[in-house]
């Protein structure tokens, strides 16, 4: 928990950037705007270690200082992100290298090597000053370790790290080699110093080491995290949460391995204010994070309130639509709202990436619209904060899986994992069905449907978590290339592990045969796209839909045996989203409000019904016959048979008993 029954809101605030005369206005402005905290520290290693061993505290201490007295709180971050330039020109072996051997220089962020010993020491000795001076200071709200996790590095201490790291997973060299099917090509190991990262080759790597470089990497930066995090807590009291920024559905990490060892599941998002679907994709994050953090309240550590900076074409947010996508990640569970970042830089690579005070200033749009999300979070805060979303539907994420299906050679380079999900996703969405994201081996049995859109590899595990879930009367629907390989990226034999066949009704996977851009599939009432099958049905198994015509004419596209369904193509759109919802039906989930227009979102937080409108143009949403009165918590107007909403319009509508009775 971020606090108890807060919704906290700011933005990463950058002081050092700025004559310290502005700091007074800063805290004039944010008063008017309605920050409750800021994120502080981030990216201030230089500034408070100008060389080694050095410590400037006094600017930071005043800024503390300040803060509090005006009853702003701080998110208070370790700088260990972005190591100053001295500690590369010193210390060249803390500096990372890429694939290819060649060394990522300092002058921009997050240029340090995770395996590093050198840089490992340095980090925590800033890291524990920071935390003794700062620990039990009342402004502290929480603690920010490092920023956006994301750095490969394939040098010697990396290496060296990464053979320690499969030491512990394999134990011997041939449990190595077997796991890695080194046979294949002469790549088998003879001695622990054959085997290296998974730098430039000749031609295509070895999937199974990569795989493996993916979780040593993942696990390697966690090290980092919680080195860090351990110390911050040893000076902190207990109620003081730790925290760190993922990236948006990122590959880098395995978020659920990373969640795990956090107090608090905090995220950066940055839909395309472009992207008629960038409110999906909104909603995708914040299902994805909640389910990270268990269902308990996650923070929004970053988004912005205009343009970013590092899109082909940068377009600014409509008006209206930074307020919309943060109250709809309020509604899908968020705690805290943060902005990267307070005020716009004047100078460095980012400043031309928007802030919440703008190169227009207090007059600008921006900032307009700022104050009023601001003041409408703190409407709010009485009645959501600390409360739950709760979903009946599941889609299955695995970052393992998402590692080994995006291997150098595979069938199409065309399937793109993200995409396979986020089309899944957009299908409930559009449906109005509420979700959670699950990894495949936790507990299913909350949930009257899984879905799984694509997961290449499953453990044994997972497949047998899976069929537990439908013993119990769960329904599954599962998308194509699925449950092909094992833990070590080995496909299963028959092309798709034994189990899963039987559950869904396959008695033969004869091929895959992925699409080239522009064709489908004609399944009779949809096409598919993206991908087919060559699939034999079981004798008990029914043929909800089939290929027509061409190679695979007459074969199942889509197949049910029982409760479980599997989908050998992806479904254009409309069809998907008919098709998830008629399971959906079928087990009784019940969208929060039926029968909503479309580019209307209804989600249910606690007692109160979100309604989110995506759209430009004024509609009318209809509330169930013989709803009795329901007030507007953003406007106090009060509602009975309908609600108009206008250009990107929110409305948060509790009955009268409010959060302790049924809205």
């Amino acid at each position: 928990m971020t606090a108890p029954d807060r919704l906290l809101y700011g933005g990463d605030y950058n002081p050092e950037q700025w004559p310290e005369e502005v700091w007074a206005e800063d805290v004039r402005l944010m008063k008017t705007a309605g920050v409750t905290s800021v994120t502080l520290g981030v990216f201030s290693w230089a500034k408070l270690e100008p060389r080694p061993g050095a410590r400037e505290f006094g600017w930071l201490d005043r800024l503390m200082d300040l803060m509090h007295l005006h009853g702003i709180g701080v998110v208070l971050a370790t700088p260990t992100a972005s190591p100053p330039p001295w500690l590369g020109r010193l210390h060249p072996e803390t500096l990372p290298r890429d694939e290819n051997g060649q060394t990522v220089w300092w002058g921009s962020r997050q240029q340090f090597a995770h395996s590093s010993s050198t840089y490992r020491r340095y980090a925590a000795a800033i890291t524990e000053d920071l935390a003794r001076r700062y620990g039990r200071h009342p402004a502290l709200r929480m603690w920010h370790i490092n920023n956006e996790y994301c750095t490969f590095d394939y040098g010697d201490e990396a290496a060296r790290g990464f053979r320690d790291w499969l030491r512990a997973r394999y134990t011997t060299l041939d449990a190595l080699n077997e796991a890695w099917g080194t046979a294949f090509w002469s790549q088998r190991a003879d001695t622990w110093e054959d085997v290296i990262p998974p730098r430039r080759a000749q031609y295509l790597r070895n999937p199974a080491q990569v795989l493996d470089f993916r979780r040593f990497t993942s696990d390697a930066l966690l090290e980092c995290f919680v080195a860090e995090r351990d110390i911050v807590r040893r000076h902190s009291p207990a109620h003081i949460p730790v925290t760190t920024n993922f990236m948006p559905f990122w590959i880098g990490q395995d978020g659920w391995a990373w969640a795990e060892r956090e107090d608090v599941v905090s995220v950066d998002i940055y839909p395309d204010p472009g992207d008629p679907l960038g409110g999906q994709y909104n909603a995708m994050i914040g299902d994805m994070t909640r389910g990270q953090a268990g269902g308990r309240p996650w923070t929004v550590m970053e988004q912005a309130a205009g343009a970013v900076n590092w899109r082909e074409v940068n377009r600014p947010k409509s008006r209206g639509l930074n307020r919309l996508w943060s109250l709809q990640s309020v509604a899908r569970g968020a705690d805290a709202i943060f902005h990267f970042q307070w005020r716009q830089s004047r100078q460095g690579a980012e400043k031309f990436h928007s802030g919440m005070v703008g190169h227009a200033g207090e007059e600008g749009r921006a900032f307009a619209e700022v104050k009023r999300i601001g003041a409408e979070l703190a409407l709010l805060e009485p009645e959501v904060a600390g409360t739950r979303v709760n979903a009946e539907v599941a889609v299955l994420h695995d970052w393992h899986s998402w590692w080994a299906g995006s291997q150098e050679a595979r069938p199409s380079t065309r399937v793109v994992y993200e995409d396979v999900v986020r089309a899944w996703h957009r299908a409930l969405w559009e449906a109005g069905t509420t979700t959670d994201f699950a990894h495949p081996e936790h507990d299913l049995s909350a949930y009257k449907v899984v879905v799984v859109p694509q997961l290449y590899l499953l453990t044994d595990a997972a497949i047998e978590n899976l069929l537990a879930y439908a013993r119990g009367g769960g329904r599954i629907v599962c998308g194509f290339f699925s449950g092909v390989a094992d833990v070590d990226d080995r496909v299963r034999p028959g092309g798709m592990d034994a189990r899963l066949r039987e559950l869904f009704g396959i008695r033969t996977v004869h091929d895959w045969w992925p699409l080239e851009p522009g064709d489908s599939v004609d399944c009779g009432e949809f096409r598919g796209t993206l991908w087919s099958e060559e699939l034999t049905a079981a004798p008990d198994a029914e043929v909800v839909a089939a290929c027509r015509g061409g190679e695979l004419d007459c074969l199942p596209a889509v197949l049910r045996r029982g409760r479980a369904w599997y989908l050998s193509t992806l479904p254009e759109p409309s069809a998907l989203r008919t098709l998830l919802a008629d399971v959906a039906a079928d087990a009784g989930v019940r969208p929060p409000l039926p029968g909503l227009p479309a580019g209307v979102e209804a989600v249910r937080r606690g007692e109160v019904l979100f309604l989110l409108h995506h759209g430009r143009d004024e509609i009318v949403v209809e509330l169930p016959p013989g709803q009795r009165p329901l007030r507007d918590l953003l406007t106090g107007a009060e509602y009975t048979g309908s609600v108009p909403l206008g250009r990107f319009a929110v409305v948060a509508l509790r009955g009268e008993r409010g959060r302790h009775g049924a809205a």
